[in-house]
């Protein structure tokens, strides 16, 4: 008896919530519905992740078919504005995506150059007095006040003050020879 249903009065006892009438729409209509699917997507697991995303929201979409159009007619428009907003969804991810990767290469330069300063600085401070290493040492980065150096030290305040004015002569004097080379 379903079979001579129209899909037009399916369509309608199944927006009234008939689940005989839906599940008959989606047998009739569902390889039709993944071949369009697989037209619009060229590719088979997305034409399925599309056919089974429509079928899922088929039953909110079919209370809104009024038959203005036949039943197949109304059917093909979910299937293509479906695949419209899965390539904007798409295209949203990539732009995203492409985003995150410049930050990401950003990031990693970054890494590298505070790597290659850190380095430097390595081996800069290695050229040093040892009483200039370990004032720096202590100091770096803010670890340290000139005060609380002062105290490790068994120096004065005045005499760590001094020592970093001279460690940035020297490192200044090291990195200008450098690139003069």
């Amino acid at each position: 008896m379903r079979m001579k249903t129209s899909d037009e009065d399916l369509a309608r006892a199944a927006a009234d919530g008939d689940a005989d009438a839906f599940a008959n729409l989606l047998q009739r209509h569902y390889d039709r519905v993944f071949r369009l699917a697989f037209r619009l997507t060229g590719r088979a697991d997305q034409a399925e992740d599309l056919t089974q995303d429509i079928c899922a929201a088929l039953p909110t979409k079919i209370a809104g078919f009024r038959a203005q159009a036949k039943f197949t007619t109304w059917l093909y428009r979910v299937v293509v504005n479906a695949a419209k907003d899965a390539r904007r969804r798409q295209a949203s991810h990539s732009r995203a995506a492409a985003g995150w990767g410049d930050v990401e290469q950003l990031r990693r330069a970054e890494a590298t150059e505070t790597a290659q300063a850190m380095d430097w600085l390595q081996r800069a401070m290695r050229s040093l007095p040892l009483d200039l290493q370990d004032t720096l040492a202590l100091t770096l980065e803010d670890e340290m006040t000139h005060a609380e150096a002062a105290a490790v030290l068994g120096v004065s305040e005045g005499t760590v003050s001094w020592r970093m004015s001279d460690i940035r002569k020297r490192l200044r004097a090291l990195r200008q020879e450098e690139l003069a080379q």
